[in-house]
């Protein structure tokens, strides 16, 4: 079954990794305009999540990882399947809460940062094996010790819109 909205929020996110920033942020935000604030949780948990990697800025981004845990936490399993058989919504908190940590940390607010990046090791036994997510616990570490070193520079690891 094909899903319209999915398949926008995609080419959207596609042409942000290929550098067309604007057109990508644009198109996320029009598909936010029309899912609404309280529409399909997957939708917007999907979308606020890719949008929040196009801002260099960490409060534009935090803005959209908030409405992405959100929105993460009114989805269900049963909904997430249906977009993809193997999702499920356990998977999506340690990554959520790996850049809620990150942008708190590059504000300086490095006690909440402390709790998310918590938050996203004890989930983190929702990752599966393999590269992506290595990928996302290698980077809760790095993050982990960004927050106790203190430290507010971006990661050059880290998500960006470039």
């Amino acid at each position: 079954m094909t899903d319209p909205t999915m398949e926008t929020i995609s080419a959207a996110v596609v042409r942000g990794r290929e550098g067309d920033v604007t057109t990508a942020r644009r198109d996320l935000l029009t598909v936010w305009q029309e899912i609404g604030a309280a529409g399909d949780p997957f939708h917007r948990c999907t979308l606020a999540h890719y949008l929040a990697d196009l801002y260099d800025d960490p409060a534009e981004a935090l803005v959209w990882d908030v409405r992405a845990l959100d929105a993460a936490d009114a989805l269900t399993d049963e909904r997430a399947q249906q977009h993809d058989a193997g999702l499920q919504v356990a998977g999506f908190y340690p990554s959520l809460h790996l850049n809620l940590a990150d942008n708190f940390r590059r504000l300086g607010a490095f006690q909440a940062a402390a709790e998310h990046i918590g938050h996203a090791e004890q989930r983190s036994s929702a990752l599966p094996t393999g590269p992506y997510g290595d990928t996302l616990r290698t980077a809760i570490r790095e993050v982990g010790q960004a927050i106790t070193d203190r430290d507010t520079t971006r990661r050059a690891s880290a998500p960006s819109p470039r």
